[in-house]
């Protein structure tokens, strides 16, 4: 059996969590390139998603080997590699939105596609947000620039499954204005 590039393509479970959302416009970090970037929390119990995610990054080695060696040698082991898939509870303990989660970070310099439960294109921005719940398509890639080397999550597609309570410090301006009194205002 051979290998394909298709093999490094993972779409989540629907109970997979977006924070850090900045998909309706490309932002640049640092003066890099533009990007659009998600952070996808997988719940540790989609054990169907997470050992996709696994077996996708081992495909993506696999064909990145040679991207992976650049001049040396030999190919640097997996193990020793910076990998996407991250543990919530070791990297984030006192966010309890990364609770009993893995979590990694996928992004893409063209505008994902982003549809809604029905397959319908979402158009309202306030649509999609930090705490959404839905499926993302991504794909692993193995990476060799300017001295570091490892394998990359690739963003191509998001589908909103559900709403969830909005990540973050933001509050909505109902919520800021409901217990203000107005009785200086009409003084």
């Amino acid at each position: 059996m051979s290998i394909t590039e298709n093999q490094t393509k993972v779409i989540t479970g629907t109970n997979t969590r977006w924070s850090y959302v900045n998909v309706l416009e490309a932002k640049s970090i640092n003066g890099g390139t533009p990007k659009f970037s998600v952070s996808l929390i997988i719940p540790k119990s989609d054990t169907t998603t997470i050992e996709a995610i696994e077996k996708a990054t081992q495909v993506a080695y696999v064909l990145g080997e040679a991207k992976l060696r650049g001049n040396g040698k030999s190919v640097p082991k997996l193990a020793t590699l910076k990998t996407p898939l991250r543990d919530g509870d070791v990297e984030r303990p006192d966010d309890e939105a990364y609770a009993n989660s893995y979590f990694l970070n996928a992004n893409a310099t063209t505008k994902p596609g982003i549809v809604d439960s029905n397959l319908q294109p979402i158009l309202d921005p306030s649509e999609v947000y930090s705490g959404v719940y839905g499926r993302a398509s991504i794909s692993f890639y193995a990476y060799n620039a300017q001295g570091n080397k490892g394998i990359a999550c690739g963003l191509n597609n998001l589908q909103k499954i559900k709403d969830g309570e909005p990540l973050g410090s933001r509050v909505s301006a109902e919520n800021d204005f409901s217990t203000v009194q107005d009785d200086e205002f009409l003084a």
